[in-house]
């Protein structure tokens, strides 16, 4: 078992260097050697290693809530490190490969079917209040519930809804005489546009529908495609009907429903001029400057957003582009190694108790807590994003394809993606390209 186990991580681990090496330049450049973010909580005896990829405004959130935890139980010292999650996938299996995993690993539940195959999870059913322990099941939502399992065993414990909305810079809809409240949020492409090209504004003031309007001399965007075009391409996606693997297990991101979304989306930048290329713009700049009006991101932008710029801002829903609405959201989730001792999986036990009690605390990432009961207790005074964007991800969230290659297939999408809104590829032909890749990849797990 041993030795198959090696053998499967080995080849898993060829895989994803594999995926790096074929990925273009500038992309490996960008992550080659990341440094992670360490931080060690506490000086007790029981120590725990624990490895997350919150590199966003939330890892602030969780840094203070492990430093609160340690003070409360200083028998304890708890050592984190912050790493980008496409790096984490990697150095996670490499240290699986040698044996030397953190004692706890926060990933998404996208993950848990990936690593649950490798047969390197713990089953942490028994914690559960269903098996005689201590988590309630019946205070997160079934399919919060549902992505801690992989074929019939529970493997995680959530800490989160998280997923993609859109935060807005109220000053600018106000100047430009648009209603800041998300009700009035539009409901189509075409008026989305409309309300994109309001907010853009070149040096002389004209703005994007504006025939004198000078698209090489932009000084506000309303709009950007940069930040993290995969989430955005699957909310659109299934906006117009489409999804990413069909029933019978072919990849149609190609379809036609994915031209269709990815187009709009490329339309913005090179038709409609109300957003730069993606290649060379930071997008949670770009908002802190004050030169972007709407940026489509995450829950955990509320830190950034409240904390470290002075602009006039609020959550939005996601856009709608295609006839239906639908948003990407994930589920960060607590997973323990299978060969944690005993003696280690009481002190992380112990470690997730206090998180999960104090999941009202995490609420002020942005994050949306996965108990249904702090969902409720949050007001709106304190918490208007996680409440709006909770309440999306309830009524239209959709969740990453459930696969134990879903990271190998997004690895071959992204390029794609980026080649189409930086103007490289056609839509049609980088997602074609991306579809080819993705279904050998999911041919080779089927």
């Amino acid at each position: 078992m041993v030795k198959r186990l090696t053998l499967i991580l080995t080849l898993a681990l060829l895989v994803a260097m594999m995926l790096v090496l074929s990925m273009p330049m500038s992309t490996v450049a960008q992550d080659a050697e990341p440094t992670p973010i360490v931080g060690a909580f506490g000086g007790g005896e029981t120590k725990i290693s624990y490895w997350n990829g919150l590199t966003g405004s939330d890892g602030v959130t969780m840094n203070e809530m492990l430093a609160q935890f340690a003070d409360e139980n200083p028998e304890f010292e708890v050592t984190s490190e912050i790493i980008p999650w496409n790096t984490l996938y990697a150095k996670l299996q490499a240290a699986f490969v040698a044996n030397q995993p953190p004692d706890l690993i926060l990933m998404h539940a996208s993950e848990v079917p990936q690593f649950a195959n490798f047969g390197v999870l713990m089953d942490l059913g028994p914690w559960y209040a269903g098996n005689g322990g201590w988590f309630d099941e019946n205070d997160i939502s079934e399919i919060t519930y549902s992505g801690m399992q992989y074929q019939g065993v529970t493997y995680a414990i959530p800490l989160d809804n998280h997923g993609r909305g859109l935060w807005i810079n109220t000053d600018m809809f106000d100047a430009a005489g648009m209603d800041t409240d998300p009700a009035t949020a539009p409901d189509n492409y075409e008026d989305w546009v409309t309300l994109m090209q309001a907010v853009t504004l070149d040096a002389d003031g004209n703005n994007a529908a504006d025939p004198e309007f000078d698209s090489e001399n932009v000084v506000q965007w309303g709009y950007v495609v940069g930040e993290w075009p995969r989430v955005n391409f699957l909310s659109a996606l299934a906006q117009h009907g489409g999804e990413m693997v069909s029933e019978d297990g072919q990849v149609t991101v190609n379809s036609d429903a994915g031209i269709a979304a990815l187009q709009q989306t490329v339309d913005l930048v090179y038709e409609h001029n109300v957003s730069p290329p993606p290649a060379g713009f930071d997008t949670w700049q770009g908002f802190a400057s004050g030169s972007v009006a709407i940026i489509p991101t995450g829950t955990w932008f509320r830190n950034f957003a409240v904390d470290q710029t002075d602009i006039n801002g609020m959550a939005w829903p996601q856009v709608q582009f295609g006839e239906q609405p639908a948003t990407w959201f994930g589920i960060h989730a607590f997973m323990l190694p299978a060969s944690s001792t005993p003696e280690k999986a009481e002190a992380v036990q112990a470690l997730l108790q206090w998180i999960s009690a104090n999941q009202a605390t995490w609420a002020g990432s942005g994050q949306v807590p996965a108990l249904l009961s702090v969902q409720a207790s949050l007001d709106a005074v304190n918490y208007p994003s996680n409440i709006l964007l909770g309440q999306t991800f309830t009524e239209y969230g959709i969740l990453d394809y459930t696969s134990t290659v879903t990271q190998e297939m997004y690895a071959a999408l992204d390029p794609e993606l980026d080649a189409a809104l930086n103007n490289l590829k056609s839509v049609e032909d980088a997602l074609n390209d991306a579809a080819e890749r993705m279904q050998q990849v999911l041919d080779r797990a089927m």
